[in-house]
């Protein structure tokens, strides 16, 4: 715990998403430096939410872009209604059974309050970019992370990863 707190005091607004390390879903500590020249999206997941069945649009998404550089980075938080009771190897296996989950993912991590992750800390100051700062309000909140690691955009829990609009930010973003 003190650990995350002194990791949370040390970001800034010069911070990116390629300074951070996280712990994977099988427990291995990764850089996320290793997505550096990637676009990234950023999500909260729960496996008994009524938006879960996003995976499946993530997954879809992730297939068609991920040869042109997307990434999808999946935190599992039990944060909202308790929708993500179970341990991580439970949420691997929930994932791998249902929705086939290929993309990267991480480790349960808090992603509110007192306790929120650094990860999140840095995301919900808006990366530098205060105008998309603000609490998590849900499962499933997304974000559109550029190649250089800033945060370019955030997306509610009802903006599907399969919309009109938030394909056209993925393509912008890896057009540039």
């Amino acid at each position: 715990m003190l650990h995350l707190l002194f990791t949370a005091m040390m970001l800034t607004s010069q911070t990116t998403l390629f300074d951070l390390t996280m712990k994977t879903i099988d427990g291995d500590e990764q850089s996320l430096s290793e997505y550096k020249g990637k676009v990234v999206v950023v999500v909260n997941v729960a496996s008994y939410c009524g938006f879960t069945y996003q995976y499946s649009m993530l997954e879809r998404l992730y297939s068609k872009y991920k040869d042109r550089g997307l990434v999808i980075l999946a935190f599992p938080s039990n944060d909202f209604g308790a929708q993500e009771p179970g341990t991580d190897a439970e949420i691997k296996e929930f994932c791998n059974k249902n929705y086939n989950i290929t993309f990267p993912m991480f480790s349960k991590i808090t992603v509110k309050g007192n306790s929120k992750h650094p990860l999140y800390e840095w995301l919900t100051s808006g990366g530098g970019n205060s105008s998309l700062s603000g609490e998590i309000k849900w499962n499933f909140e997304k974000f559109l992370i550029d190649k250089s690691g800033k945060v370019l955009a955030r997306y509610k829990r009802d903006i599907e990863p399969t919309s009109e609009a938030f394909i056209a930010d993925v393509e912008k973003a890896l057009n540039q």
